[in-house]
């Protein structure tokens, strides 16, 4: 019997967050979809939930800093927690930047992307739920990194094809940054995949 028993709360402080950004990540398919004068709901709903993730996220911090015996070490905690905030925060800046920059119809290249977010962002839920009885973590990383390229392969298609049939140059210029921040959020949804691994097979 330990004397002093692990802090297992953190476990359910990255399931919040991780189902914060899974309902995020369809209010953002969802908001691509919509027709522009429907997108303000999706991205005010995508602020409110990072502002949650963000609470989550400084609770693990301070939980850290009082917590004497972790169940995973503690730079795997702050990292994990992190990276699926930092998940959170590029969801967010895309869905501002949609509104900023008063964009029409979005591309379908635009929507393909959106929709692996929303797929990977789901599939990492299902591995973060999974972590702490360690069940079948790696296979739920193999599929979000398989997800990350395929969204690569269309985000270099979308752009190709975006370059060559735009004349519009405000236009490239708009959707290029909703594509690269698109892109983005998938890097740093392989980042929470990457350190969930790196956890597994530490612990394994």
């Amino acid at each position: 019997m330990r004397l002093l028993p692990r802090e297992e709360k953190f476990f359910d402080l990255f399931v919040a967050v991780a189902e914060r950004n899974t309902e995020a990540a369809r209010h953002l398919r969802e908001l691509f979809d919509a027709p522009p004068e429907r997108r303000k709901p999706h991205v005010e709903a995508i602020k409110r939930l990072e502002h949650e993730a963000d609470q989550v996220t400084h609770e693990v911090v301070n939980r850290l800093d009082r917590t004497f015996i972790t169940p995973l070490d503690r730079e795997d905690i702050h990292k994990l927690a992190s990276d699926l905030d930092d998940v959170m925060d590029t969801m967010d800046g895309t869905a501002r930047r949609s509104q900023i920059f008063g964009l029409g119809p979005a591309p379908e290249g635009v929507k393909l992307l959106a929709e692996v977010i929303q797929r990977m962002v789901r599939v990492l839920a299902e591995a973060v739920g999974r972590l702490k009885k360690g069940d079948d973590v790696m296979r739920f990383c193999v599929e979000a990194k398989g997800l990350e390229e395929e969204g690569d392969a269309i985000y270099h298609d979308a752009l190709g094809r975006m370059f060559a049939t735009e004349r519009d140059a405000l236009e490239v210029i708009k959707w290029k940054e909703i594509y690269d921040n698109l892109e983005r959020t998938l890097d740093e949804a392989e980042d929470v995949a990457n350190v969930l691994e790196s956890i597994t097979l530490k612990h394994a």
